[in-house]
């Protein structure tokens, strides 16, 4: 059994998109209070009505009590201003996938938050240390990668860099097990980790059989469905993912690997060029009923 590492009351989340206010949501659900950040009052806004309205369907589902949600909910706290972050034990940055935007929140961060606070990064597909270049005080930095829709995966990958201290990596264990209940796997600091290293490849290839004409979007999903006893197929769930974060994923782990696995497809390409991302916007591989929400 690990040493315990610093208990976690107080996490702030950096990013209020998808990743970011489900991430919030997860640690809301496990007691702990939410600081939740973003330049954009709107945003914030729509994520706390997001997060309101999730907890509602539990209640409405008998999955929780109307009591709990009301307890939860009063933890979330939103906030424009880093300086906030003055209490926090573990802070997790969940913007977009874009180097520069997350080295200069990193930074931010690290200025206004206490010296034995955790770091992490929820990227899935940046190599930690090349995040943690920016920071002072490397050693208590790491990722936490969590997996959509966050309040429902199980599984979050804690990769540790060379540098980071074995208390931050205890401590990012702790709070996924302990708190949120869920399974930390700790990997290394590898292009695309575990998850998206073995996934990514295996997405790709559909797409290609799709390009070279094996058969249909509808009947290579089914195939994997009902051959291999998938739920779901791996053209939807590319769909699920968003193409464009496919693609996104795949050049990020081609530029360090050169596997030509992790070439996108043509099709995929020009589905992404046209704006047809999959769910989120109606159309990928397959035609879906409207916009995921």
């Amino acid at each position: 059994m690990s040493t315990p590492g610093t208990s976690v009351g107080t996490v702030g989340v950096v990013g209020s998109g998808a990743m970011g206010r489900g991430i919030a949501e997860s640690t809301l659900r496990a007691g702990l209070t939410v600081l939740l950040h973003d330049t954009n009052q709107d945003a914030l806004r729509a994520a706390r009505k997001q997060i309101e309205s999730s907890l509602s369907r539990s209640v409405d589902k008998n999955q929780i009590t109307a009591l709990e949600a009301e307890t939860w909910l009063a933890g979330l706290h939103t906030c424009g201003d880093l300086a906030d972050f003055s209490r926090c034990d573990l802070i997790v940055e969940a913007v977009p996938e874009i180097l520069d935007l997350k080295l200069n929140l990193l930074r931010q961060v690290e200025l206004h938050v206490p010296p034995t606070a955790v770091i992490a990064t929820n990227t899935s597909s940046i190599p930690i240390t090349t995040l943690s270049t920016g920071l002072e005080e490397k050693s208590r930095f790491l990722g936490l990668h969590f997996f959509n829709p966050v309040p429902r995966m199980r599984l979050v990958e804690i990769i540790p860099t060379i540098l980071t201290s074995g208390r931050a990596v205890r401590t990012a264990e702790d709070f996924v097990r302990s708190q949120l209940q869920k399974t930390p796997l700790i990997i290394a600091d590898r292009p695309g980790f575990a998850v998206n290293a073995l996934l990514i490849p295996y997405l790709l290839s559909a797409a290609r059989m799709l390009d070279n004409g094996y058969a249909t979007a509808k009947d290579i999903d089914e195939g994997m469905k009902l051959g291999c006893g998938h739920p779901v197929g791996p053209l939807e769930l590319a769909d699920f993912i968003g193409l464009d974060v496919v693609c996104h994923v795949a050049e990020s782990i081609y530029s360090e690997t050169k596997d030509p696995a992790n070439i996108a497809p043509n099709n995929l390409r020009r589905l992404v060029e046209a704006g047809h991302l999959g769910r989120k916007t109606g159309r990928g591989f397959h035609q879906h009923a409207e916009p995921a929400r």
